[in-house]
């Protein structure tokens, strides 16, 4: 399998070319073309359960596309929105990648979903984290540029920009101080991370986007 990124940074294209037998999963909706013989598969990720509650939580699709090559195939994906396309190999540590953000992955990748508790839900990004470990490599979109951070301390994130962190780091979501600091500072909820581990960043927040915008479209 050959993965090879276009387009970047403004608009990022991952074009697959697998041989056969081989096997690459996206998330739903992310296929732009494809050419040869390749079939698809819609998959559940983490069981029933857990993918109605990602869905009424979090916004995100139900399923995962697996697409398998018959022989000599390529395939192309993009995220949903206009921006930076990330990809970077997998551990069996792994990595955390944010709602929303997910693209696809390699077959020797396992896909979980972990939930961010119900802060998460009024955070913009969703309810839901993709867990991604084994052995292979990830693909998932920024919004705007990408920004990667190599930590060794501490460092607090808006909530929305963050799109990828490994496992090595601890995190947790709160905010950014009491009630008139969450409520008119524009900066409600927020990351701490600690410990030692690269995150990744976007440079835009798409409900930032939609709030800057919404006012225009008042009748």
């Amino acid at each position: 399998m050959q993965i090879d990124l276009e387009g970047n940074p403004d608009f990022g294209e991952a074009r697959v070319q697998m041989d056969s037998g081989e096997r690459f999963r996206a998330a739903s909706g992310a296929m732009n073309w494809m050419e040869g013989d390749i079939e698809l598969k819609a998959r559940l990720l983490g069981g029933v359960a857990t993918s109605l509650a990602r869905r009424v939580l979090g916004g995100t699709s139900l399923f995962i596309t697996e697409y398998t090559s018959g022989g000599d195939s390529r395939l192309a994906l993009s995220h949903a929105m206009a921006g930076t396309l990330v990809r970077t190999p997998v551990t069996r540590e792994g990595l955390l990648i944010a709602g929303g953000a997910f693209t696809g992955c390699t077959d020797g990748v396992q896909l979980k979903t972990r939930f961010g508790g119900f802060k998460a839900f009024f955070s913009g990004k969703g309810a839901f984290f993709i867990e991604a470990a084994g052995a292979g490599e990830v693909i998932f979109g920024a919004y705007g540029a990408l920004v990667e951070k190599e930590l060794d301390g501490e460092l607090v994130v808006d909530n929305g920009h963050v799109l990828a962190w490994e496992h090595t780091l601890d995190w947790k979501l709160g905010t950014t101080g009491g009630f008139k600091n969450t409520f008119f500072s524009g900066e409600g909820l927020v990351m701490r991370f600690s410990g030692r581990g690269k995150l990744w960043l976007q440079t835009r927040h798409l409900a930032g986007t939609a709030g800057w915008i919404s006012p225009f479209l008042r009748g």
